[in-house]
């Protein structure tokens, strides 16, 4: 076996780098072995990572077990929940290239053979899924897990979540849930370490690692307190050996059919938009690059087989229980929609395919036969507001809602477009715009779960529209338009838009459009100054100076 880590460990030249490994008490003996980075985001903070010692001791076992020597290194984390509608979201989405530059950082620093990332929240998936794409080196992902869903008092009822919070924040204010309530909710929807319990973003993104094939079955969907992910996680530990034994790297295994896959499997189990940025962005570093007119056609190419939180009433362990991923992937495999040149860490797709030991259930997994929809639970949107794109969770859309022409209401920022939404300024038919909120305004293109929650805990989700160049949370309902792409910052028609101007949304046609004239966009065009940075130094300045736009994936290069 050819390691890359014999250029620290062979030969009379590298006896002061032995000398160092032995001072982290690395024996003679282990210095032919195959050396592995555990890239653990473990921390405090994060409640989907504060398990996650625990994963990255059952990871090294699996290594040990199976002939390796583990090192540990750290990543950092934003949790999105935590970071929500405050300067914190900003620093969100610039998380995952940070995340992306540590892990390179330290796996070519240290020329270590294989890597097993251990993450478990919104950017932190991607962050390390780009930065291993970058070393391209056998690679396999195993997360902490979701969390368990929260109970109505009594028992009874829709199972609860983050996402019930921020609804019933707004409740409150609207006068429609008591203060007691809330705080019922506060202390009963998130009762257990995870990521947060629908198929928001961090689980959206768990689960499409297996479709990728960079994940073991059940990666996406074990619950974070079962023992079953301490197994998982020896198993991935495993893995990995065989990877790199075979010289099987993860640049082999996200191809061009595994993102097609994945970008099925997204359609089929409606998943957050954030996974739209993405694996937009993981194909762009895997060398084989998707457009938004891409996702468009996949998504009017596939059914939608999963309606969970909270496009439904069903959290993500019901998934689980009827069998995961597999089951999902072997309902698309069965209607013709997977492509069979994908590599898997477990071998072919085929392979992989024969993990499935249960046909789809029918109801938390619907058949090709009986679907939510014929097409994706995603929707692309084109027009002369969104000449690059804007995207939608079509599935979390009330059917009223599908069409609606209305007024604008303009602001330019999250802060602003809250303020009035919380002080009743909102009315039913509104078309709320947040503009300067994209990869370069924002900078970091913060997600906008507390605007939309707001609307929805007032009542106005069936006749409120919101579109944003910025993005959108997991858990985000009802007919959110964001990615709107090019951005107000890139000069984009968004910038345009005037108070009270006429906008058309029509989701089922897959367009969105300013109902004015073409004169009057050249007038407003010519006469566009666009708005100042906001700001000017640190890591957000350089974020804003190197990012690309949301249909591209917000890709640094």
């Amino acid at each position: 076996m050819d390691l890359r880590s014999s250029q620290i460990t062979q030969g009379v030249m590298r006896a002061p780098h032995r000398s160092l490994l032995k001072a982290d008490g690395v024996t003679d003996e282990e210095m032919g072995r195959p050396l592995i980075a555990v890239v653990n985001s473990r921390n405090d903070i994060i409640p989907g990572h504060n398990n996650l010692d625990k994963i990255a001791d059952a990871v090294k076992a699996g290594i040990y077990m199976a002939g390796g020597v583990p090192f540990e290194i750290s990543t950092i984390g934003v949790c999105d929940g935590i970071a929500m509608n405050h300067r914190g979201m900003h620093y969100s989405l610039v998380s995952r290239d940070v995340i992306a530059d540590s892990l390179e950082c330290a796996v070519e620093g240290h020329a270590f053979d294989g890597i097993v990332c251990i993450p478990n929240c919104d950017k932190v998936v991607p962050g390390m899924v780009l930065g291993a794409l970058r070393v391209n080196i056998p690679t396999v992902f195993v997360s902490g897990g979701p969390m368990l869903a929260g109970k109505q008092q009594g028992g009874c009822g829709p199972s609860t979540d983050l996402n019930t919070l921020f609804d019933g924040a707004a409740a409150v204010q609207a006068g429609r849930l008591s203060e007691t309530e809330l705080k019922y909710f506060e202390n009963t929807a998130c009762p257990t370490c995870g990521s947060c319990s629908g198929m928001f973003t961090a689980n959206s993104m768990n689960c499409l690692c297996e479709a990728l094939g960079i994940a073991l079955p059940g990666n996406g969907t074990i619950p974070a307190v079962y023992s079953e992910r301490i197994r998982l996680a020896k198993h991935a530990g495993m893995k990995v050996m065989e990877l790199v034994e075979k010289n099987v790297r993860i640049g082999d295994i996200v191809s061009e059919a595994a993102i097609h896959n994945a970008m099925s499997c997204d359609m089929a189990f409606g998943g957050s938009t954030n996974t739209v940025l993405h694996l937009t962005a993981i194909a762009r570093q895997a060398g084989h690059p998707i457009t938004m007119d891409d996702w468009d056609r996949v998504s009017a190419a596939t059914p939608h087989l999963v309606k969970l939180q909270p496009s439904g009433p069903r959290p993500l362990s019901d998934l689980y229980e009827v069998g995961g991923v597999p089951v999902v992937m072997h309902e698309l495999d069965r209607a013709g929609k997977l492509d069979h040149a994908a590599l898997t860490c477990m071998g072919t797709l085929d392979e992989y395919l024969k993990t499935c030991t249960r046909p789809a259930d029918g109801e938390v997994c619907r058949t090709a036969e009986n679907p939510f929809s014929p097409v994706g639970a995603l929707r692309v949107l084109h027009g002369n507001l969104a000449p690059k794109g804007g995207i939608v969770k079509k599935s979390a859309v009330d059917p009223s809602m599908m069409t609606h022409t209305g007024p604008a209401r303009v602001f330019n920022s999250e802060e602003e477009a809250c303020a009035c939404i919380n002080a009743g300024g909102i009315n039913p038919g509104d078309v709320v715009v947040i503009r300067y909120e994209g990869p370069k305004g924002g900078p970091g293109m913060r997600e906008m779960l507390t605007p939309t929650s707001s609307i929805v805990g007032m009542g106005l989700s069936t006749s409120v529209a919101l579109l944003t160049d910025g993005r959108f949370s997991g858990a985000t309902k009802g007919p959110a338009i964001g990615h709107v792409s090019p951005e107000a910052a890139a000069s984009g028609p968004i910038a345009l838009i005037e108070e009270g101007d006429s906008i058309t949304v029509d989701i089922e046609g897959g367009s969105l459009n300013l109902n004015i004239s073409d004169e009057e966009f050249e007038r407003r065009r010519a006469a566009f100054v666009p708005l100042p940075p906001k700001h000017n130094h640190g890591v957000l300045a350089k974020y804003a100076k190197l990012v690309s736009s949301a249909d591209e994936g917000a890709f640094v290069s």
